[in-house]
C-alpha cells in the first residue's frame, strides 16, 4: 500500500488504445419496427451466417432464449468474425443489438453509407446486451452486420441479434413488445445485509431488473433476487421493471424491506463509510496508537497479517518496538474502545511484500482457522484482503466463505485491489468480489501506483483526475457489485504512494459525481449510485503527518452523502 509496499502493473498502451471504442446510447424500438435480421437466434444453425476461419459454431449452452447460440472462437491472427447481410431502407434509423457473454465480444456495421458504427463489452460471465444505432445512406439497401472477438481471449457467445427498423424487405423475425409491468413483488427474507424479493412472471419477459431506492441493483432472468451489501437497520424501497428485447417495463409498485440488526459488537457499519489502513511499523510516518486513529475512520485495517510457515496460515504479532513500547494489552483495549465508539478494526492480510498464498483446499481451511484465531485473539471485526501478488478466486472464495461459516453475518470482509485487477470481470480479484457479494462489505480499490486503464465507456484514463476515478468505479458499480461494495482507495498524501495522490477536492468531485451526478470530468457515468460506500486511504498514519487534511475533509463529505 505504501511505495514500499506496493508493486506496479501496467497494460500494454497498444493494447489498451485498441480497445478503446466509443459505446452508443440508443433509444427503444418502435412498436412499427422488425427485426430485420435472420436466424437472429441461431435456431437454424449458421444458415444466413458467415464465420471467419471456421470459429463459428452453435451450442445449446448456454443460450439467451431459443435453444441455439452462437459460440465463436478466436484463434492465432483470426478474431472469430460472424457476419451477415442484411436487407435495409435507405434514409432510415435502425437499432443494432445482441446479448453477448463469455470472451470480449463486439457488435458492428458496415456499409451502412453514412457513419459505420460498433460497439463492445469485456468478457463476461453472464449474458449483457450491446446495442447502436445507424442511419442509412440515400443509395443503402443493404448493411453488413458482424460479432467478433478479440486476439487471444476466449471464446464469445452471441444470441437474439436485432436490427430492428423499417422492413427492409428480407426480415423475418418480429419484434417484441414491451413487457407491462410486474405485480406481486413482496420481502421473502432478510439478513443484516441482504434483503430477498420475489415477484410474479412477467408475458414476454427475457428478464428483469431490480432497482433500490431508485437505483438499478441487479437483473435476473428469474422471478427472484436478492440485493446484499447493505447496511443493518436500515430500510430501503425496491422496484422490479421486466425487460426483453424491445425495451424495458414501467416499475412496479414499491415495496420496503428492512435489514436485521447486527450480531457484532458495537453499532452497524454506516451507509457511508471511510477506511483507512493503520501502519503496524514505522516508516517514517507518524507512529500511532489504535487510539490515536482520526474519529472519521469507520473501518480501520490494521496492516498487516504475518505469514507462517503453514500454508495459507497467518498470525499476527504487534510491532511493540517499531510503535514506542505499545503493548498487545494496550492493543486489545484500544479495539474494544475503537468498537465501542462505532467503528470496525479488521486485519489487512497481503501488502506489496505479503506472501500469503491460497491455491488449494488446505490452504483454504488454514487460511480460514487462522484468520479466525486471530479475530478471537485480538477481537477485530474481519479481514482485509490485499494480496498484491495474485491470488486464486476459487479457493480465496473457498477460504472466505468458511471464515464467514465460523464468523456470523457481523463479519466485515474488504478487498484493495490494484486497478489491473478489476479491469474485467474475468479477474481473479474481480472473480472472487463477485463469488462473494452475499458477505462481501466493500472493495476499496487503489486507485494509484497505476498505469493507463480503460474506463467502463471503453476510453483510456490516466490517473490523478476525477475521471480516472469515476470511470473505473463504474466498471465494478455496472459489473456486478452493488453500489454500497464500490469505496475509492487514495493516498492520504504525496508520501503516502508513488505516484497518484490527487487532492481530497479531487476525491470528494469523483464521489459527488457517482452518487449525484455532480462534480463530474468529461466523463459522465451512465446513471448515479446514491448508496455508493464512500472512499479508503492509504494510511491513516501518513495522514495524521499531512495535519489529517485528507481525513478532515473527505470524511464528512462522505458521511455527508445521500
Amino acid at each position: 500500500m505504501s511505495p514500499h509496499r506496493r508493486s506496479l502493473r501496467f497494460w500494454s498502451g497498444a493494447f489498451t488504445a485498441a480497445l478503446a471504442l466509443t459505446v452508443t446510447t440508443v433509444g427503444q424500438a418502435s412498436a412499427a419496427d422488425v427485426n430485420n435480421a435472420r436466424n437472429a437466434g441461431f435456431e437454424s444453425g449458421l444458415s444466413d451466417w458467415t464465420c471467419s476461419a471456421g470459429s463459428g459454431t452453435t451450442v445449446s449452452s448456454p443460450v439467451r432464449t431459443g435453444a441455439a447460440a452462437l459460440q465463436a472462437t478466436p484463434s492465432g491472427q483470426d478474431n472469430a468474425r460472424c457476419a451477415q447481410s442484411v436487407r435495409v431502407k435507405p434514409n432510415s434509423t435502425y437499432t443494432l443489438g445482441a446479448w453477448v457473454r463469455g470472451g470480449y465480444a463486439y457488435l458492428g456495421v458496415t456499409g451502412t453509407g453514412t457513419t459505420d458504427v460498433s460497439t463492445w463489452t469485456p468478457d463476461s460471465s453472464s449474458w449483457k446486451q450491446l446495442s447502436t444505432s445507424f442511419t442509412t445512406g440515400s443509395s443503402t439497401t443493404s448493411v453488413t452486420v458482424y460479432t467478433h472477438g478479440w486476439y487471444g481471449q476466449s471464446a464469445y457467445y452471441a444470441d437474439d441479434v436485432s436490427v430492428f427498423g423499417p422492413d427492409g424487405g428480407g426480415g423475418t423475425d418480429p419484434g417484441p413488445t414491451i413487457p407491462s409491468a410486474p405485480g406481486g413483488l413482496n420481502v421473502s427474507g432478510t439478513t443484516s445485509s441482504s434483503v430477498s424479493l420475489a415477484w410474479n412472471a412477467v408475458s414476454g419477459a427475457t428478464g428483469y431488473t431490480v432497482y433500490r431506492d431508485g437505483t438499478k441493483v441487479t437483473a435476473v432472468s428469474g422471478t427472484s433476487a436478492t440485493v446484499t451489501g447493505l447496511a443493518a437497520s436500515t430500510s430501503y424501497s425496491f422496484q422490479v421493471t421486466a425487460t426483453n428485447g424491445a425495451g424495458e417495463s414501467p416499475k412496479s409498485a414499491a415495496v420496503t424491506g428492512t435489514t436485521n440488526k447486527p450480531n457484532g459488537p458495537g453499532p452497524a457499519l454506516p451507509k457511508h463509510a471511510v477506511t483507512g489502513y493503520w501502519q503496524n511499523f514505522n516508516n517514517g510516518a507518524t507512529v500511532q496508537k489504535l487510539a490515536d486513529v482520526q474519529a472519521q475512520y469507520d473501518i480501520i485495517a490494521v496492516a498487516f497479517a504475518d505469514a507462517t510457515s503453514t500454508p495459507g496460515a497467518v498470525t499476527f504479532n504487534l510491532d511493540s518496538a517499531g510503535l514506542g513500547g505499545y503493548t498487545v494489552d494496550q492493543f486489545k483495549a484500544d479495539i474494544r474502545a475503537k468498537q465501542a465508539a462505532g467503528k470496525k478494526v479488521i486485519v489487512s492480510v497481503g501488502g506489496e511484500r505479503g506472501t500469503v498464498a491460497v491455491n488449494d483446499a488446505a490452504s483454504a481451511a488454514n487460511f480460514a482457522n487462522s484468520v479466525y484465531s486471530v479475530m478471537q485473539t485480538y477481537g477485530f471485526d474481519g479481514v482485509d484482503i490485499d494480496l498484491e501478488n495474485g491470488l486464486n478466486a476459487t479457493y480465496m472464495t473457498q477460504a472466505l466463505r468458511s471464515l464467514s461459516a465460523k464468523a456470523g453475518s457481523s463479519l466485515i470482509i474488504t478487498m484493495a485491489p490494484q486497478t489491473i485487477d478489476m479491469q474485467s470481470t474475468s479477474n481473479s480479484y474481480f472473480q472472487t468480489a463477485l463469488n462473494i457479494k452475499d458477505i462481501l462489505t466493500v472493495v476499496n480499490m487503489q486507485y494509484y501506483n497505476s498505469g493507463s486503464m480503460l474506463g467502463c465507456d471503453g476510453k483510456v484514463y490516466s490517473q490523478g483526475s476525477v475521471d480516472f476515478l469515476t470511470a473505473l468505479a463504474c466498471i465494478q458499480l455496472e459489473g456486478g457489485l452493488a453500489p454500497s461494495q464500490v469505496g475509492l482507495g487514495l493516498p492520504a498524501s504525496t508520501r503516502g504512494a508513488g505516484s497518484g495522490y490527487v487532492s481530497p477536492t479531487v476525491v470528494n468531485n469523483a464521489l459527488d459525481c457517482l452518487a449525484k451526478g455532480t462534480g463530474c470530468g468529461s466523463f459522465k457515468p451512465p446513471r448515479t449510485y446514491p448508496g455508493l460506500r464512500g472512499a479508503m486511504t492509504w494510511s491513516t498514519n501518513w495522514d495524521a503527518t499531512a495535519g489529517n487534511a485528507w481525513s478532515n475533509a473527505v470524511g464528512p463529505h462522505v458521511h455527508g452523502l445521500p
